[in-house]
């Protein structure tokens, strides 16, 4: 289980980082427009903000330090450092799956996310499951706003 969860938290990652050096004009990447509320800059940040957060702080012991409101209200951060961020939530990623055992796969998750406890591995897949459904709202913004 944990080879095939950094397997697939690599290729979802790296499909992210090709949606975002898509954008052909790289201001696209902040529009929003009529219902479209979060911009593809927003949800980079959301999402690197939140595996950062359940897997880094929370598995990897890495200190991360989560500013939710911040994920949703910078701006016009360059491309470049998007996708550097990017890059570096997969390599940590990587490393923190990495250093769990099957057993550990298993074992409570050490926060109570929603209202009940839940496994580790439950909460990794779900934690896959938000990635991939903002990843595809990122593919539709690329390609209603960035012409």
């Amino acid at each position: 289980m944990t080879e095939s969860l950094r397997s697939l938290y690599n290729r979802d990652l790296n499909k992210l980082k090709t949606e975002i050096e898509a954008y052909q004009n790289e201001e696209n990447l902040w529009e929003i427009d009529k219902n479209i509320a979060n911009s593809a800059g927003n949800l980079v940040l959301h999402l690197v903000g939140n595996l950062n957060h359940f897997i880094g702080t929370h598995l990897g012991n890495t200190g991360y330090v989560r500013h939710r409101d911040l994920e949703f209200s910078l701006k016009d951060i360059p491309r470049t450092e998007l996708i550097e961020k990017i890059e570096a939530t997969a390599a940590m990623i990587d490393s923190a799956l990495a250093s769990l055992s099957e057993d550990d796969l298993k074992k409570e998750y050490p926060l109570v996310v929603f209202e009940n406890t839940m496994t580790t591995d439950f909460f990794l897949i779900h934690l896959l499951a938000h990635l991939d459904y903002h990843l595809g709202q990122i593919n539709y913004h690329r390609r209603l706003l960035d012409i």
